[in-house]
Protein backbone atom coordinates (compact mmCIF):
# COMPACT_ATOMS: atom_id res chain seq x y z
CA UNK A 1 0.00 0.00 0.00
CA UNK A 2 2.79 2.47 1.07
CA UNK A 3 4.47 1.31 -2.44
CA UNK A 4 1.49 2.74 -4.30
CA UNK A 5 0.97 5.39 -2.62
CA UNK A 6 4.49 6.70 -3.14
CA UNK A 7 4.53 5.63 -6.94
CA UNK A 8 1.09 7.71 -7.37
CA UNK A 9 3.14 10.66 -5.55
CA UNK A 10 6.14 10.92 -7.65
CA UNK A 11 4.07 10.56 -10.55
CA UNK A 12 1.75 13.56 -9.78
CA UNK A 13 5.40 15.20 -9.56
CA UNK A 14 6.37 14.31 -12.76
CA UNK A 15 2.81 15.50 -14.34
CA UNK A 16 2.89 18.71 -12.78
CA UNK A 17 6.87 19.25 -13.82
CA UNK A 18 5.89 17.98 -16.92
CA UNK A 19 2.74 21.14 -17.08
CA UNK A 20 4.82 23.38 -16.10
CA UNK A 21 7.83 23.04 -18.81
CA UNK A 22 4.77 23.36 -21.60
CA UNK A 23 2.75 25.79 -20.17
CA UNK A 24 3.97 29.32 -21.00
CA UNK A 25 2.28 32.15 -18.91
CA UNK A 26 3.14 34.51 -21.17
CA UNK A 27 0.82 32.72 -23.63
CA UNK A 28 -1.83 32.15 -21.05
CA UNK A 29 -2.00 35.95 -20.23
CA UNK A 30 -2.54 36.80 -24.22
CA UNK A 31 -5.07 33.85 -23.74
CA UNK A 32 -7.12 35.78 -21.67
CA UNK A 33 -6.31 38.96 -23.03
CA UNK A 34 -7.98 38.06 -26.39
CA UNK A 35 -11.24 36.31 -24.58
CA UNK A 36 -11.85 39.59 -22.85
CA UNK A 37 -11.63 41.65 -26.20
CA UNK A 38 -13.97 39.00 -27.61
CA UNK A 39 -16.41 39.88 -24.98
CA UNK A 40 -15.76 43.83 -25.64
CA UNK A 41 -16.42 43.44 -29.45
CA UNK A 42 -20.21 41.21 -28.64
CA UNK A 43 -21.22 44.35 -26.28
CA UNK A 44 -20.17 46.67 -29.18
CA UNK A 45 -22.12 44.38 -31.77
CA UNK A 46 -24.99 44.42 -29.61
CA UNK A 47 -25.03 48.30 -29.68
CA UNK A 48 -24.76 48.55 -33.41
CA UNK A 49 -27.14 46.50 -33.55
CA UNK A 50 -29.44 48.24 -31.32
CA UNK A 51 -29.19 51.66 -32.85
CA UNK A 52 -29.73 50.01 -36.46
CA UNK A 53 -33.05 48.83 -34.73
CA UNK A 54 -34.28 52.00 -33.48
CA UNK A 55 -33.27 54.23 -36.79
CA UNK A 56 -34.94 51.33 -38.45
CA UNK A 57 -38.65 52.26 -36.16
CA UNK A 58 -38.01 55.56 -36.81
CA UNK A 59 -37.66 55.42 -40.69
CA UNK A 60 -41.18 53.59 -40.45
CA UNK A 61 -42.49 56.04 -38.16
CA UNK A 62 -41.59 58.81 -40.77
CA UNK A 63 -43.29 56.75 -43.31
CA UNK A 64 -46.48 56.79 -41.28
CA UNK A 65 -46.62 60.24 -40.38
CA UNK A 66 -46.65 61.20 -44.35
CA UNK A 67 -49.10 58.96 -44.76
CA UNK A 68 -51.27 60.65 -41.98
CA UNK A 69 -50.52 63.58 -43.98
CA UNK A 70 -52.27 62.06 -47.12
CA UNK A 71 -55.24 60.39 -45.50
CA UNK A 72 -56.55 63.06 -44.30
CA UNK A 73 -56.34 65.19 -47.19
CA UNK A 74 -58.17 62.50 -49.28
CA UNK A 75 -60.77 62.80 -46.58
CA UNK A 76 -61.65 66.36 -47.52
CA UNK A 77 -61.38 65.98 -50.66
CA UNK A 78 -63.58 62.95 -51.00
CA UNK A 79 -65.86 65.04 -48.22
CA UNK A 80 -65.84 67.35 -50.24
CA UNK A 81 -66.46 65.90 -53.48
CA UNK A 82 -69.85 64.63 -51.97
CA UNK A 83 -68.28 61.03 -51.03
CA UNK A 84 -68.67 60.71 -47.32
CA UNK A 85 -68.26 56.45 -47.81
CA UNK A 86 -64.33 57.03 -49.29
CA UNK A 87 -64.06 60.38 -46.50
CA UNK A 88 -64.96 57.36 -44.15
CA UNK A 89 -62.71 54.79 -45.03
CA UNK A 90 -59.65 57.50 -45.26
CA UNK A 91 -60.39 58.44 -41.79
CA UNK A 92 -60.73 54.84 -40.91
CA UNK A 93 -57.05 53.80 -41.94
CA UNK A 94 -55.65 57.28 -40.76
CA UNK A 95 -56.91 56.20 -37.18
CA UNK A 96 -55.07 53.16 -37.50
CA UNK A 97 -51.84 54.18 -38.45
CA UNK A 98 -52.48 56.54 -35.39
CA UNK A 99 -52.75 53.24 -33.51
CA UNK A 100 -49.51 51.87 -35.02
CA UNK A 101 -46.97 55.27 -34.40
CA UNK A 102 -47.93 54.96 -30.27
CA UNK A 103 -46.66 51.43 -30.39
CA UNK A 104 -43.85 52.47 -32.15
CA UNK A 105 -43.09 55.33 -30.21
CA UNK A 106 -43.15 53.06 -26.93
CA UNK A 107 -40.47 50.93 -28.92
CA UNK A 108 -38.47 53.44 -29.92
CA UNK A 109 -38.07 54.51 -26.48
CA UNK A 110 -37.45 50.91 -24.71
CA UNK A 111 -34.49 50.34 -27.71
CA UNK A 112 -32.92 53.95 -27.12
CA UNK A 113 -32.86 52.91 -23.16
CA UNK A 114 -31.27 49.65 -24.03
CA UNK A 115 -28.76 51.55 -26.18
CA UNK A 116 -27.61 53.71 -22.92
CA UNK A 117 -26.97 50.85 -21.04
CA UNK A 118 -24.75 49.02 -23.46
CA UNK A 119 -22.72 52.14 -23.91
CA UNK A 120 -22.45 52.58 -20.68
CA UNK A 121 -21.59 48.62 -20.15
CA UNK A 122 -19.26 49.11 -23.21
CA UNK A 123 -17.51 52.01 -21.60
CA UNK A 124 -17.03 50.65 -18.44
CA UNK A 125 -15.81 46.81 -19.91
CA UNK A 126 -12.88 49.03 -22.21
CA UNK A 127 -11.58 50.33 -19.77
CA UNK A 128 -10.84 47.34 -17.59
CA UNK A 129 -9.71 45.32 -21.02
CA UNK A 130 -6.79 48.06 -20.88
CA UNK A 131 -5.98 48.14 -17.57
CA UNK A 132 -5.87 44.13 -17.74
CA UNK A 133 -3.73 45.05 -21.44
CA UNK A 134 -0.82 46.93 -19.39
CA UNK A 135 -0.95 44.77 -16.52
CA UNK A 136 -0.68 41.79 -18.64
CA UNK A 137 2.93 43.23 -20.39
CA UNK A 138 4.21 44.13 -16.85
CA UNK A 139 3.97 40.55 -15.56
CA UNK A 140 5.43 39.23 -18.65
CA UNK A 141 8.19 41.42 -18.74
CA UNK A 142 8.51 40.53 -14.94
CA UNK A 143 8.47 36.99 -16.05
CA UNK A 144 10.75 37.09 -19.28
CA UNK A 145 13.09 38.90 -16.68
CA UNK A 146 12.78 36.51 -13.68
CA UNK A 147 13.24 33.32 -15.78
CA UNK A 148 15.92 34.28 -16.96
CA UNK A 149 17.90 35.33 -13.68
CA UNK A 150 16.74 31.55 -12.71
CA UNK A 151 18.62 30.28 -15.73
CA UNK A 152 21.36 32.40 -14.69
CA UNK A 153 21.72 31.17 -11.36
CA UNK A 154 21.17 27.42 -12.35
CA UNK A 155 24.35 27.79 -14.57
CA UNK A 156 26.18 29.14 -11.73
CA UNK A 157 25.19 27.99 -8.72
CA UNK A 158 24.04 24.16 -10.31
CA UNK A 159 20.35 24.36 -8.85
CA UNK A 160 18.38 21.44 -9.90
CA UNK A 161 15.26 22.26 -12.45
CA UNK A 162 13.28 20.79 -9.86
CA UNK A 163 14.13 23.50 -7.46
CA UNK A 164 12.77 25.68 -10.11
CA UNK A 165 9.49 24.25 -11.43
CA UNK A 166 8.63 24.93 -7.78
CA UNK A 167 8.49 28.47 -8.03
CA UNK A 168 7.48 28.21 -11.89
CA UNK A 169 3.95 26.46 -10.26
CA UNK A 170 3.34 29.07 -7.90
CA UNK A 171 3.65 31.64 -10.39
CA UNK A 172 1.57 29.68 -12.58
CA UNK A 173 -1.17 29.42 -9.96
CA UNK A 174 -1.33 33.29 -9.29
CA UNK A 175 -1.40 33.84 -12.95
CA UNK A 176 -4.26 31.91 -13.48
CA UNK A 177 -6.30 33.11 -10.68
CA UNK A 178 -5.48 37.29 -12.13
CA UNK A 179 -7.24 35.87 -15.01
CA UNK A 180 -10.19 33.92 -13.42
CA UNK A 181 -10.87 37.29 -11.53
CA UNK A 182 -10.47 39.44 -14.80
CA UNK A 183 -13.07 37.36 -16.62
CA UNK A 184 -15.20 37.56 -13.41
CA UNK A 185 -14.96 40.84 -13.37
CA UNK A 186 -15.40 41.14 -16.68
CA UNK A 187 -19.25 39.34 -16.73
CA UNK A 188 -19.77 41.49 -13.52
CA UNK A 189 -19.71 44.88 -14.99
CA UNK A 190 -21.75 43.01 -18.33
CA UNK A 191 -24.65 41.88 -15.47
CA UNK A 192 -25.00 45.02 -13.95
CA UNK A 193 -25.19 47.05 -16.86
CA UNK A 194 -28.07 45.47 -18.01
CA UNK A 195 -27.27 43.62 -21.31
CA UNK A 196 -30.01 41.01 -21.49
CA UNK A 197 -32.84 42.16 -21.35
CA UNK A 198 -36.20 40.53 -22.66
CA UNK A 199 -37.64 42.84 -25.43
CA UNK A 200 -40.58 40.65 -25.97
CA UNK A 201 -43.85 41.90 -25.52
CA UNK A 202 -47.26 39.76 -25.21
CA UNK A 203 -49.53 40.30 -28.34
CA UNK A 204 -53.15 42.45 -27.99
CA UNK A 205 -55.82 39.87 -26.86
CA UNK A 206 -59.70 39.86 -28.48
CA UNK A 207 -60.62 42.44 -26.35
CA UNK A 208 -57.74 44.90 -26.83
CA UNK A 209 -58.64 44.72 -30.35
CA UNK A 210 -61.97 45.18 -29.68
CA UNK A 211 -61.54 48.30 -27.33
CA UNK A 212 -59.03 49.44 -30.25
CA UNK A 213 -61.42 49.34 -32.96
CA UNK A 214 -64.31 51.27 -31.35
CA UNK A 215 -61.82 54.14 -30.46
CA UNK A 216 -61.20 53.50 -34.25
CA UNK A 217 -64.64 54.25 -34.73
CA UNK A 218 -65.18 56.87 -32.62
CA UNK A 219 -62.20 59.14 -33.27
CA UNK A 220 -63.63 58.36 -37.09
CA UNK A 221 -67.04 59.76 -36.41
CA UNK A 222 -65.26 62.79 -34.32
CA UNK A 223 -63.18 64.21 -37.46
CA UNK A 224 -65.47 63.43 -39.78
CA UNK A 225 -68.33 65.62 -37.86
CA UNK A 226 -65.67 68.61 -37.42
CA UNK A 227 -64.84 68.17 -41.62
CA UNK A 228 -68.98 68.83 -42.09
CA UNK A 229 -68.93 71.65 -40.19
CA UNK A 230 -65.98 73.22 -41.44
CA UNK A 231 -67.48 72.63 -45.27
CA UNK A 232 -71.11 73.61 -44.65
CA UNK A 233 -70.46 76.38 -42.58
CA UNK A 234 -72.43 78.42 -40.06
CA UNK A 235 -75.97 78.06 -40.50
CA UNK A 236 -77.88 81.33 -41.69
CA UNK A 237 -80.90 82.16 -39.87
CA UNK A 238 -84.22 81.35 -40.80
CA UNK A 239 -85.86 84.49 -42.25
CA UNK A 240 -88.59 86.08 -40.28
CA UNK A 241 -92.02 85.33 -41.55
CA UNK A 242 -93.58 88.55 -43.66
CA UNK A 243 -95.80 90.71 -41.74
CA UNK A 244 -94.40 89.65 -38.03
Amino acid sequence: MGLLSRMSSILKAKMSGVLDRVEDPAETLDYSYEKQLELLRNVKRGVVEVVTSKRRLQLQSESLNENLAKLDGQARTALSAGREDLARMALEHKQVIVQQLQGLEGQISDLEKEQEKLSTAETRLSAKVEAFRTRKEVIKAQYSSAAAQVKIGEAATGISEEMADVGMAVDRAEEKTKNMRAKAAAIDELVDAGTLEDFSSNRPDAIERQLAQISVTQGVEDELAQMKRQIEGPKQPKQLEEGK
